[in-house]
């Protein structure tokens, strides 16, 4: 491990992100980032700046809890985020701050949403060595298709004030980012100086798991989400009836997880539209201790978007434990996985046959099924979070290091 004993070096360390059990955006990565950042030996305390939700107090961490001071001052689409934030990390007394975020984090409501991204700025002005991971781009997103306009008109406004959002974002002291092209695109458009890459790197050091199909009396689709909006499973429900009239009796189809903040009730919509159906589950949110199982005990992962915002951490997990993959065939997305190192079956999006035909290709071949979930669980695996960690260890004592001289 890295060491960093000199005095620039942080050794407590705020990040502020979406926390389970709260079930915002981002919270899987942030409670990963958050577990390995407290284990490493170098730092002394993390500040856990995590949202107020409804559904408790934040998750503690399964070891180094003793690392980990909690303050919840964040509530989504609260207008006030800013000066509470602020106000947190002032009295929290951190060498640095890194913020977990994509450009929903703060609030699915434009106002609040767009005064919560202006954070990382106002946090490195007031002289706090501030770090952004950001996981997607504006100018990425279909804002219509993604659920954040109602019309063209406001789609192409909501497009101009993430580009004013985007430029916002890169006043912080440097924004890392987990793709290559999105790198290169900041610097191509923005001009920007400051953007890194870093890797999404694995959750956890996980065994090598079983690759292709789990041993039971089903084979099982999964689909595991925040749902509505651009990820909807309704052509996935399509699909499945076609392979159950297909003649394919031995399937169980679980789409897990819940209703995307921006469309409520979605999930209870569908579940209401397949109860002729055999072998549909809705299970819900899926707990942190319970996602080995869910994943390992899949034959095929399925990812039924109309479009995206960026890379996939459903799929970093899907790869962590070795499952094949069906994904939409949108032109941005294949080109971001493929350079991660994914693999999938292609189908084109909103085509319920395209995609009944791409998951038989996985079913019917147990051996393209594993070598697909092998090269995942490859790409998934390859760098371990804790080196994520050290990388922005080492980038923030350098800038802690500038900032004391300037």
């Amino acid at each position: 491990m890295t060491n960093y004993q000199n005095t620039h070096a942080p050794r407590r360390i705020g990040v502020l992100t979406a926390f389970p059990p709260g079930r915002n955006s981002l919270n899987e990565f942030g409670y990963h980032f958050v577990n390995h950042l407290a284990a490493n030996e170098d730092i002394d305390t993390v500040v856990l700046l995590a949202d107020k939700t409804d559904a408790g107090p934040p998750k503690p961490l399964p070891e180094n809890a003793h690392k980990v001071e909690t303050v919840a001052c964040w509530q989504f689409n609260d207008l006030t985020n800013p000066a509470r934030i602020i106000k947190a990390v002032r009295r929290s007394r951190v060498d640095a701050v890194i913020i977990n975020l994509q450009f929903a984090t703060f609030g699915d409501q434009k106002v609040p949403g767009g005064l919560g991204l202006l954070v990382p700025a106002m946090l490195s002005r007031a002289g706090i060595p501030t770090a952004v991971v950001l996981h997607n781009l504006a100018d990425n997103v279909d804002m219509q298709d993604a659920g954040f306009a109602g019309s063209k008109v406001v789609a192409n406004l909501m497009s101009t004030a993430g580009r004013l959002l985007t430029k916002a974002l890169l006043q912080a002291d440097y924004v890392a980012l987990t793709i290559p092209r999105y790198v290169e695109f900041l610097q191509e458009s923005y001009g920007a100086t400051n953007v890194i890459l870093a890797p999404h790197g694995s959750f956890e050091e996980i065994a090598e798991p079983h690759f292709g199909v789990p041993d039971g009396p089903t084979r099982k689709i999964l689909a595991f989400g925040k749902w509505g909006t651009y990820k909807t499973v309704d052509v996935l429900v399509e699909a499945f009836r076609q392979l159950h009239d297909r003649g394919y009796d031995d399937l169980e189809l679980v789409i897990a997880g819940t209703d995307s903040p921006n469309s409520p009730g979605y999930l209870a919509g569908v579940a209401a539209t397949c109860t002729d159906l055999p072998n549909v589950s809705f299970p819900g949110y899926v707990e942190e201790e319970d996602v080995e199982e869910l994943f390992s005990s899949a034959t095929v992962t399925a990812f039924p978007y109309t479009s995206t915002t960026g890379s996939s951490g459903v799929l970093h997990q899907a790869g962590s434990y070795g499952r094949s993959a069906v994904l939409p065939a949108i032109g941005d997305f294949v080109e971001v996985i493929e350079e991660e190192g994914f693999i999938g079956q292609y189908f084109e999006p909103g085509d319920a046959t395209s995609l009944a035909d791409s998951l038989t290709k996985l079913l019917d071949d147990p051996t393209l099924n594993a070598d697909h979930g092998r090269r995942n669980y490859l790409a998934a695996t390859g760098i371990p979070m804790s080196e994520v960690i050290d990388w922005h260890l080492i980038h923030l004592t350098s800038l802690i290091a500038q900032k004391s001289q300037a």
